[in-house]
């Protein structure tokens, strides 16, 4: 009978949620409506990093575009060769590749560009294609004297298929417009453009001179059934001595997924934002739900209801309309999710599709009605407490939460949720703590101005002030306020967006220093040690400055403290750095620190005593992760010579400054003659001097690069704006929440206001003095709001700017007023648009619909 009587309780439960729900429904999904947005921002990431992970499995050949890949930055000779040859001899496809940095002069406008040039062999690539315009180009530039130019080239310098670039020494037909190559993204196509030429006629460019410095890749066809991972683990000692790297279809697919796996969990926590404040949205909203059903429920328990069935029946409200909502989100979701692809293809080396994801559809639904009964457990809770009485008493206030102990419970679930959550976006638990701490702070600031807000109204009320403005105010503190909801929902919302503009100017500022009137703009570089004095000469011709002059030494740690590679290798214990041990450094020599250096530990001597042990000079950082101390040895390989040195002293340096910084300097007397490129540097006015600067040092040296700072800051800016249209996109999904929590809020809140606002108009009010009274209490909520979240995000900025950044804090205070204005307005507006029905009709009509 147990079961059958369960049965029929839940049966009468559901009728009447049901019946209760008729005259409420439209304010039920109003309630829903402020995880609606959060839902599909949630449900379009997931569907993205669903299809993003698929179509990276699906195009990972392509991303690599062989079976295998073998890279160095030196020319291989003897073993490394045979290492090569025997890999050869496994594939029936192979094909060389060598890229480097290099200036080209488009013939047909006389334009230059530091590119990156890669000089290709036949084959490449065995998965995929050059994609060009014309079809045919990305196959038949290698028979002729032919080069493929990125289409950013081609748009930024008005060239078209036939024209002419000048590589080196040598002149190019522009056979195609490059449109994708393998693992090329939008992005890195705009950082390093690239122009494809054959490889034999590298040579012929003068650009691959000793000292150059150039990038070696092998692409490996394997016969059918060969397995690249193995063919390399069983090499791998080998690869390692001869310090090459390699790629295969798997390791390429793995890194992929990781790095945009980050992503994608960035974007789910951009989301999960806006969710939150959803959740903010629903627990206020149910919250004054509920307040308006005292009345029923206490006649439902005079009825003989109990309290457990009193707090069913509305639970089964709330999950019946958090099932719609969550659904209603889903579906917009999908929507939005096909506009991701087109938003992210700058980002991404693979095509994305677009397809429908039911395991992200099935995740929003599930986390959608979790959330919705989870927030709405705070308000509901408090029913099991109305009694009978109720219905007798006059006060419109349902017992508080906070004295039942089973409302800590439920903070308790929402605690762990959110941690829960957050851990399972970011890595570790200390992230996901800091993340947590940081909401939970906002949250809890945002709370508190509120509260503050509230009392300093009651306290200090104006009440010599005009009977508009005493009663605007009053609504702030009356009875089902939603004071406290929408200064944490606009004022999360306002934080969030003001963040985004501050951190993105600082990215922009954080170069943009570099391009002060002090400092060089135009930097030269791979200057031969025999053109040094003729390219100072060139410069000098152009009525430019040669700033600064510095040589570079490629050199090798090889040991420190007499402990070598192979011995960290053989012993685990042994406390140096694996990694540092055999990289590479660009080093230089000097006898004088320049401004951007501070010794911070030991001493600096300029220059090496005859016969003594260099004492040479580390930046601090790396000094720290390499693990060494003020008196260490290191032993370096420079160009084959073994050369002793002592560690002398620590360095600060300013990465800021446009200036050849390093993280290893000799003193004078050292490596003077080791073989070495130069650096200089010089500033131009305008971008006039800056093109005939470049046509002219392409033509008489065509290995020299530049590097102009003006273009690069323009450079910047387009990336930043790609970036920062990401995420506003992204953030304005939490906006977005925030103001659909607004509007429900407010909307609410109408039917709390209809009869006091009926008995002003019976009073003698007037619809402008009702819509007045009306704006002020919405004047009021969006600037504190706003001004509160602008001053979170303040905060946050400043600790950017001081302890990541490492830049001045220069906040554009105009945008910030703007944007607390703009929110302000639509605060108003919003509050406007939602009483503006009250006042246009009779009263006795809204009574009597009410009634």
């Amino acid at each position: 009978m147990q079961p059958l009587q369960n049965k029929i309780a839940m049966d009468w439960i559901i009728r009447m949620a049901w019946r209760d729900s008729r005259r409420s429904r439209s304010r039920l999904l109003l309630f829903i409506s402020s995880i609606i947005i959060g839902i599909a921002a949630l449900v379009a990431i997931y569907s993205f990093g669903h299809n993003l992970q698929r179509d990276i499995d699906n195009q990972a050949a392509t991303l690599v575009g062989a079976d295998l890949v073998l890279h160095s930055n030196r020319e291989l000779t003897g073993e490394a060769r045979q290492l090569i040859d025997s890999i050869r001899g496994l594939s029936q496809g192979f094909s060389e590749e060598q890229s480097f940095a290099s200036m080209v002069l488009f013939t047909s406008n006389g334009g230059t560009r530091l590119v990156q040039v890669r000089a290709l062999s036949e084959g490449f690539p065995y998965y995929g294609q050059l994609e060009t315009i014309p079809e045919t180009a990305g196959t038949s530039f290698r028979n002729f004297r032919q080069a493929l130019v990125d289409k950013t080239l081609m748009l930024q310098f008005d060239t078209k298929v036939g024209d002419s670039v000048k590589i080196g020494a040598l002149t190019f037909e522009i056979a195609g417009q490059l449109e994708q190559a393998p693992g090329q993204s939008g992005i890195s196509a705009t950082v390093a453009p690239a122009v494809f030429i054959p490889l034999k006629y590298l040579p012929a460019t003068g650009l691959n001179q000793k000292g150059s410095r150039i990038n070696y890749d092998y692409y490996f066809h394997l016969k059918n059934g060969m397995d690249a991972d193995a063919i390399v683990a069983n090499r791998d000692s080998l690869l390692e001595t001869h310090r090459m790297g390699y790629d295969t279809i798997a390791s390429r697919k793995e890194e992929t997924g990781r790095s945009f796996s980050d992503l994608n969990k960035f974007l789910s926590l951009v989301g999960f934002v806006a969710l939150l404040l959803g959740c903010i949205g629903v627990a206020g909203a149910i919250h004054i739900y509920i307040k308006e059903k005292l009345n029923s429920i206490a006649i439902l328990r005079c009825l003989g209801a109990s309290a457990r069935q009193a707090f069913l029946i509305y639970l089964v409200q709330v999950l019946g309309v958090g099932i719609i909502g969550s659904l209603i989100g889903a579906l917009l979701g999908t929507l939005i999710q096909q506009l991701l692809p087109s938003i992210f293809k700058d980002f991404v080396p693979v095509d994305i599709s677009n397809d429908v994801s039911w395991g992200a559809i099935a995740q929003g639904v599930g986390l959608g009605v979790w959330i919705s009964v989870l927030f709405a457990l705070l308000p509901l809770i408090g029913i099991r407490n109305i009694a009978p009485l109720n219905t007798l008493r006059l006060s419109l206030d349902a017992p508080s939460p906070l004295k039942d102990r089973w409302s800590w419970f439920v903070y308790g679930l929402i605690a762990l949720f959110i941690v829960v959550y957050a851990y399972l976006q970011l890595d570790g638990m200390a992230q996901t703590l800091l993340f947590t701490g940081g909401v939970a702070l906002a949250f809890t600031m945002l709370y508190m101005v509120a509260r503050l807000l509230i009392w300093l109204v009651k306290r200090f009320f104006p009440a010599s002030w005009g009977y508009l403005w005493r009663q605007g105010l009053s609504n702030l503190f009356r009875p089902n306020n939603q004071t406290a909801i929408l200064v944490v929902a606009i004022g999360l919302g306002t934080a969030f967006i003001a963040m985004l503009i501050l951190v993105q100017g600082m990215l922009i500022s954080r170069v943009a220093l570099s391009a002060s009137e002090n400092q060089p703009n135009m930097v030269l570089f791979d200057i031969q040690s025999s053109q040094k004095a003729e390219v100072a000469q060139l410069v000098s011709a152009q009525g430019l400055p040669v700033l600064d002059e510095v040589p570079i030494v490629t050199v090798q740690l090889e040991a420190i403290n007499g402990i070598t590679a192979d011995d960290a290798r053989k012993d685990s214990t042994i406390q140096v750095s694996r990694r540092a041990l055999g990289g590479e450094l660009r080093a230089t020599y000097r006898a004088v620190l320049s401004d951007s250096e501070k010794i911070t530990a030991g001493e600096w001597a300029g220059t090496a005593a005859p016969g003594d042990t260099a004492r040479v000079s580390l930046e601090e950082d790396y000094a720290r992760r390499i693990r060494v101390n003020i008196g260490d040895k290191l032993l370096f390989n420079v160009q084959g010579v073994r050369i002793p040195a002592i560690v002398g002293s620590f360095r600060e340096v300013d990465w800021n400054r446009v200036q050849t910084n390093f993280r290893l300097i000799f003193p004078v007397g050292v490596i003077d003659n080791a073989p070495q490129f130069h650096v200089l540097m010089t500033r131009v006015p305008n971008e006039v001097e800056s093109a005939r600067m470049q046509q002219a040092m392409v033509r008489q040296f065509p290995n020299v690069s530049i590097i102009d700072l003006g273009l690069i800051l323009s450079v910047l800016d387009e990336i930043l704006e790609k970036i920062g249209f990401v995420i506003r996109f992204m953030g304005g999904f939490s906006i977005l929440t925030g103001f659909v929590v607004l509007i429900a809020s407010v909307m609410i809140s109408k039917y709390q206001r209809i009869k006091e606002s009926v008995l002003l108009r019976t009073m003698g009010a007037s619809k402008r003095q009702i819509l007045i009274i009306t704006g002020l209490e919405y004047f009021f909520l969006g600037m504190i709001a706003s001004l509160t979240g602008v001053f979170l995000a303040l905060g946050a900025s400043w600790a950017l700017a001081v302890f990541s950044f490492e830049v001045p804090f220069a906040p554009d205070i105009i945008t910030i007023l703007l944007l607390m204005l703009t929110v302000t307005v639509l605060t108003v507006f919003v509050g406007l648009v939602n009483s503006r029905a009250i006042t246009l009709r009779p009263p006795l009509e809204i009574l009597r619909k009410e009634v």
